[in-house]
């Protein structure tokens, strides 16, 4: 089982705080694939009681990069030519919602969807953003070196799995198939002050790999699982005898190689990886790139009961490249960003996420799952000189769906350029407040930072006119 790199060196802080004993116990981890950078340091917070929700699980699709709500899902066909762009909307099976002449199978299950048209917030740049996204929670400044830190906050997902956890043999969280960064890695994709025992369940193979496996699940060549069981139980006394978990840095560190241990035994988690088992004609329909078999194995690990899938569209923000990254596509070199959209993210956007809700619904899964579809921000009203937009925090569109989600539903507005909100504006945080009540978690838990201070898991309002 592996754990997402950190962006500071793990090196010299671990020499600073590990003993040699410590050495010892993070060799017998390495027998399950866990490293060093993935166990530095755990704050234990209190569990909070969830209360009673239809929402069993929850995938965050995160399309890193930003993708254009002037091109996608808020088109503005009245505007002059240099907002409304060279894309015609069409209609949809939701009266009064149109997308974009690329999306015509998506066009087909706006019915199941609402579209929060509003968001909105100030960081233009793509870390400080992503991480506001991921979180929930604003950086105290909008910094494109901004870097991952143990006094920022945790992903969604470790939330969950501190205050609402899975059962042992399924993970709460999984995050994959990339760490996402800019520059630096992005803040927000861990468990932070939480503790490492609350890390995502993170893997970076390719599910599209002929090859896709995980030995994450496997016990190594020549260890039985009684010799594991057996080296477990003398680490334990190790730790008794040494009063290792006294360390602040190694809290976390047991309750992980607990979590890995179950995971080794787990018929159902290595059920739900084998991707192999699914039928060609499924396996098409979600389309054969890496984001579209990622999904698939989404719905996979949703119906073994994972509460918290996050599927990155893209380790990077995009460019110049026509066939691969994320939506970050301003336009420079001779590229620009309609031929690219078109060619590569639209294409793949239009044959998974109809055929993902679909799917969805016809295994009953819709119902209980609530279906998150989002960037950090959106694209500037205005085209550039090299025929592309720009970073745009200041409106853009948020796609839910299912988990009791209204269905063929806009909330919210933008104005006549999608320049501002118009009505019913929703912050990042509010978004996060909405996530955690349907799950029937209370968006007002507290939990405690590094310097051991309250602070709440969210500090925005539920938007509970999208439910239904």
């Amino acid at each position: 089982m592996k754990l997402m790199n950190r962006p500071f060196s793990c090196s010299s802080f671990a020499a600073e705080k590990f003993s040699r004993r410590h050495a010892i116990k993070v060799g017998g981890l390495g027998l399950l694939g866990l490293t060093l950078p993935g166990l530095l340091r755990a704050e234990s917070a209190p569990a909070a009681k969830a209360g009673k929700s239809r929402v069993k699980s929850v995938v965050f699709l995160f399309q890193f990069g930003g993708p254009s709500h002037l091109d996608m899902f808020d088109m503005k066909p009245n505007a002059v030519e240099n907002v409304r762009g060279p894309h015609k909307p069409i209609s949809s099976s939701a009266d009064g919602i149109q997308v974009s002449e690329h999306l015509p199978k998506t066009a087909k299950i706006m019915d199941k969807v609402t579209l929060i048209r509003s968001m909105h917030h100030t960081m233009n740049n793509h870390n400080s953003a992503a991480y506001y996204a991921l979180s929930g929670h604003a950086p105290a400044t909008d910094d494109q070196r901004l870097r991952d830190s143990i006094d920022l906050f945790p992903c969604y997902g470790s939330v969950v799995d501190l205050l609402s956890p899975s059962g042992a043999e399924m993970p709460t969280s999984v995050s994959y198939p990339y760490v996402i960064g800019d520059g630096s890695v992005t803040p927000g994709q861990h468990a932070s002050f939480l503790g490492k025992n609350h890390d995502p369940f993170f893997f970076a193979q390719d599910p599209n790999s002929p090859n896709f496996s995980l030995p994450e699940l496997s016990l190594p060549a020549n260890i039985s699982f009684e010799r594991m069981q057996a080296r477990r139980e003398l680490q334990k006394l190790v730790d008794q005898q040494t009063r290792l978990m006294d360390n602040p840095a190694a809290r976390g560190f047991d309750t992980y190689y607990d979590k890995a241990m179950a995971m080794l035994q787990s018929p159902r988690l290595r059920k739900a990886f084998n991707i192999a088992e699914e039928p060609a004609v499924m396996r098409e329909a979600y389309g054969r790139t890496t984001y579209g078999q990622s999904c698939l194995l989404a719905r996979r690990l949703v119906e073994a009961g994972t509460k918290f899938v996050t599927v990155y569209f893209s380790d990077n923000i995009g460019g110049q490249k026509t066939d691969g990254g994320g939506w970050d596509t301003h336009g420079f070199n001779n590229t620009k960003m309609y031929p690219i959209i078109e060619k590569y993210h639209l294409p793949i956007t239009e044959q998974t996420l109809p055929t993902f809700l679909n799917d969805l619904e016809t295994r009953g899964l819709l119902d209980t799952t609530l279906v998150v579809w989002m960037g950090e921000f959106g694209r500037t009203p205005n085209i550039n000189k090299n025929a592309s937009r720009d970073h745009w925090p200041q409106c853009y569109t948020t796609l839910l769906c299912g988990g009791g989600i209204k269905r063929g539903f806009v909330y919210g507005a933008s104005d006549q350029t999608g320049s501002y909100p118009a009505e019913k504006p929703v912050r990042p945080d509010d978004l996060a407040a909405t996530v955690y009540h349907m799950l029937g978690i209370d968006p007002h838990t507290e939990v405690r930072n590094t310097q051991q201070r309250p602070v709440l898991i969210a500090d925005g309002k539920p938007v509970l006119d999208v439910i239904a």
